[in-house]
């Protein structure tokens, strides 16, 4: 049994708080998960794991290993992919995530560009929260984010394009003259969503508690605002549809519109093939993006 597939069966356990649910994950048996998390705990030299009833639990420190854990398997896939992709980057593979709003509205013109140029190039995409696709570039298990600006905490990454993009409040066209933003109700989107952090901070601005109500996507939180139910923060882009046909109007809020450009991020040492992603879509100017200097 290989160290991968031992620290694979780690990380599984660690996701899924069971041997059950990493067995049935990785589609073996569950004494399979067991024998190869005893071999790890001999291997390191401590128990990662603490029985616990009828199952299992992470020890602190197989809680701390884990983390290494998923960096390792990260790393060796980028490794494997950038040994692939430096012979032949043409026939390689990109490891994509975006937050919803880009993975939405962005990506798919990207994605349908690049591949119409290079359709031997594998191109996977993960759709996640801010958060959770700025730990997976860390983690080295995707090689490009699109999202907003990076933490200003986070090593080893280099922005390598952007796009314009604007936040405004938009309401139901007959909110008019009576809007006011420390009445109305809020549409917010999910935990974690950078809109929804950058909406926060637009109440601290503004000295405002109003009525909040909570949406899981910039898709729902737009039909919301188009259905009356509130007015919302977002994307100019998101909306520009709605805005169009006047069922959304813009709304007048101080410190309002707001600049927040979109990033195109990857680690410091790219992949061939994620090389061959970013140098097209700087190339065509049509898919809105340009390099960072």
């Amino acid at each position: 049994m290989t160290t991968n597939v031992r620290l694979r069966a780690l990380v599984e356990v660690t996701d899924t708080g069971s041997v059950r649910g990493a067995a049935e994950r990785l589609v073996v048996t569950e004494s399979a998960i067991s024998s190869a998390l005893a071999s790890l705990s001999a291997e390191v030299g401590v128990a990662l794991l603490d029985r616990c009833g009828r199952g299992v639990r992470l020890t602190p420190a197989g809680h701390r290993y884990a983390e290494y854990a998923r960096r390792i398997l990260g790393l060796h896939e980028e490794a494997v992919l950038a040994a692939r992709g430096e012979v032949d980057p043409e026939h390689g593979s990109v490891r994509l995530a975006a937050v919803t709003t880009a993975g939405e509205l962005l990506v798919p013109a990207l994605l349908a560009s690049f591949t119409a140029k290079y359709p031997d190039v594998t191109c996977e995409l993960e759709v996640a929260s801010r958060k959770a696709i700025w730990s997976m570039l860390t983690n080295h298990a995707v090689d490009v984010v699109v999202a907003g600006r990076p933490p200003s905490d986070l090593d080893q990454v280099q922005v390598r394009a952007t796009s314009p993009n604007t936040l405004v409040v938009v309401g139901a066209a007959d909110v008019g003259d009576s809007f006011n933003p420390a009445q109305a109700t809020w549409l917010l989107r999910e935990p974690g969503s950078g809109t929804r952090a950058t909406t926060a901070t637009l109440f601290e601005e503004l000295e405002i508690s109003p009525p909040q109500m909570v949406l899981g996507s910039h898709g729902a939180v737009v039909a919301a605002a188009v259905a009356g139910l509130g007015v919302t923060l977002v994307s100019r882009r998101a909306a520009q549809r709605e805005l169009d046909a006047g069922v959304l109007v813009e709304l007048s809020v101080p410190g309002m519109p707001l600049d927040r450009p979109w990033h195109v991020v990857t680690q410091s040492q790219c992949t061939g093939s994620g090389e061959l992603l970013i140098t097209h879509l700087i190339a065509h100017r049509e898919l809105g993006w340009q390099s960072f200097d």
